[in-house]
C-alpha cells in the first residue's frame, strides 16, 4: 500500500487506541427520546429505520428484532436478534447464542462479510437464535437514564464496567427472553470481558459454553508497535488528564496524534491496519472500505488508560487509580485487585482461537492464559491455533467460515 493512499488506514487509527475528541465536537449519531416509564426518564432506541436491524440484517433477507437493556448503572444498550435463518423456522426454539464485540467496534463486526461468511448470518442460518450487543458509548448504545454522551460522567468507565455492568445485564436479558441457558461468543475486548467475569464467578449459571476468538487477559508481551508505543508514551493518560473523557476515533485530534506516532521509528503508516494488528492473512481489499462505512466507534478514555496499564505492567486487574489513597477509596486496598484466571471454573465449556500472527492477542500472551486453564477439563476445552491469522482475520477473513466459524459450531453443538 502506498503512501498515497494512507489517508484510507489512517482512518483504521481506530484500532491505534490513540485519539480523542472533547466532548463538544462529537457527532450526534442519532437522536434519542425520553418517555416517562415508571423509572424514570430513559433515553429511546433508535427508530427502526436508522438501526442495525433495517440498514444491516433486514437487507439480506433475515428477520431482524430490535432490543435495548438497561445496565444496573443507567446505561441503555442497543441489542439486536436473528431469530431465524433466511429459510425460516420456528422463533424461541432455537439455542440463543450472544455476540460480542471488540474495543472501538460494535455489533456491525459481525456482519461485515456476505451473509455466506459473517458469523452472525451463519449462526443464524445454522439454527441458532442470534443476539448481538453493542457496548456502551457506541453509536447504538448511547442512551442512560441520566446522562447523555456530552456529559464528562457519561465517560466515567473502564472495562471494569463492561465486566460488572454491561455483560451480566445483555446475557441476564437473553436468559429472560428465551427462557434458556445461552452460548457467547466474543472477540478481543469481548474476550477479555468474558474471562473476568469467569474469574469472579459471573453469569456462569445462564451459559452454556463461551467461544473466545482472539482471548485478550494478558497483554504484556503484544507486539503491535502503535499499541506498545502508545502505551509506553502514555498517549491515553495524557488525553485523559486533558480532560477529553471520551475516545473518539474520528475526532479532530486524530490527525495530530498519527502525524506523532508515525513519525516514531519502526512504524510503518502506510499499512496502518497490519501495523497494528498484525499481518492479516485472509482480507479482502474490498471489506476495509464497508469497514470504514460503520467503524471505528467510540470509547471512553479511561477505559484506554485501563488497557495501557496492562500492557506495560503484564497483568490483569482492575483499574489503577495511580495511588495507593484512591485505590484504598475505590477497593479497599492500595494496590487494584486481580482478576485471577485460575479461577475460572474447569468444567465450563470454552473454545478458545488465536492466531500465529496476532499482534495484539500475541502468541505468549495467549500462552499464559493457557497455562493458566491447565487444569480445565480436557473435554470441556479446545484449542485452536492459526498460524498465520491476525486479529482481523477472525471477524473479517475470507475463510473464517470454514476455518474458524464451522469448528466453533461443531463444538457449540456437543454442548
Amino acid at each position: 500500500m502506498k503512501v498515497a493512499n494512507s489517508v484510507i488506514t489512517c482512518t483504521v487509527i481506530l484500532l491505534v487506541l490513540l485519539c480523542g475528541s472533547a466532548a463538544g465536537n462529537r457527532k450526534a449519531s442519532f437522536s434519542f427520546k425520553a418517555q416517562e416509564n415508571g423509572v424514570g426518564m430513559v433515553a429511546m432506541a433508535p427508530s427502526s429505520d436508522e438501526g442495525i436491524c433495517k440498514s444491516m440484517v433486514e437487507t439480506q433477507g433475515y428477520q431482524c428484532e430490535e432490543h435495548t437493556v438497561t445496565t444496573k448503572d443507567g446505561y441503555i444498550l442497543g441489542m439486536q436478534r436473528i431469530p431465524v435463518g433466511r429459510s425460516g423456522g420456528t422463533p424461541g426454539t432455537r439455542p440463543p447464542v450472544l455476540l460480542q464485540h471488540g474495543l472501538l467496534m460494535d455489533a456491525i463486526t459481525w456482519l461485515l462479510l456476505p451473509p455466506e461468511q459473517s458469523l452472525a448470518f451463519v449462526l443464524s442460518d445454522n439454527g441458532y437464535d442470534v443476539w448481538l450487543v453493542n457496548s456502551r458509548g457506541t453509536k447504538y448504545s448511547q442512551g442512560h437514564t441520566s446522562l447523555t454522551p456530552n456529559d464528562p460522567a457519561y465517560w466515567d468507565w473502564s472495562w471494569d464496567e463492561l465486566v460488572a455492568y454491561d455483560l451480566p445485564a445483555t446475557i441476564q436479558y437473553v436468559h429472560d427472553q428465551t427462557g434458556q441457558n445461552l452460548h457467547y461468543v466474543g472477540h478481543s475486548q469481548g474476550t477479555l470481558m468474558a474471562l473476568a467475569a469467569f474469574s469472579k464467578g459471573e453469569v456462569l449459571n445462564m451459559l452454556r459454553s463461551a467461544a473466545l476468538l482472539c482471548p485478550i487477559a494478558y497483554m504484556g508481551q503484544l507486539t503491535s508497535p502503535l499499541a506498545k508505543d502508545a502505551a509506553d508514551s502514555f498517549v491515553a493518560e495524557t488525553v485523559y488528564w486533558l480532560g477529553l473523557n471520551e475516545f473518539d476515533p474520528r475526532g479532530e485530534a486524530v490527525v495530530k496524534l498519527l502525524k506523532d506516532i508515525c513519525s516514531k521509528p519502526g512504524v510503518d503508516c502506510t499499512n496502518l491496519l497490519t501495523s497494528f494488528t498484525g499481518q492479516n492473512c485472509c482480507l479482502n481489499s474490498s471489506i476495509v472500505n464497508i469497514f470504514l462505512d460503520h467503524e471505528p466507534q467510540p470509547s471512553a478514555t479511561k477505559n484506554m488508560v485501563h488497557l495501557a496499564q496492562m500492557i506495560r505492567q503484564g497483568t490483569i486487574t482492575m483499574y489503577d487509580y495511580g495511588n495507593a489513597v484512591e485505590n484504598t477509596q475505590h477497593y479497599g486496598q492500595p494496590t487494584p485487585p486481580a482478576y485471577d484466571m485460575t479461577s475460572i471454573p474447569n468444567d465450563l465449556p470454552l473454545f478458545v482461537s488465536y492466531g500465529g500472527e496476532d499482534a495484539l492477542a500475541d502468541v505468549n500472551d495467549v500462552k499464559l492464559l493457557l497455562g493458566s486453564l491447565k487444569d480445565h477439563d480436557g473435554d470441556k476445552l479446545v484449542v485452536q491455533y492459526r498460524d498465520d491469522y491476525a486479529h482481523a482475520d477472525y471477524v473479517m477473513a475470507d475463510n473464517a467460515k470454514q476455518d474458524v466459524y464451522d469448528p466453533l459450531i461443531a463444538f457449540f453443538r456437543l454442548q
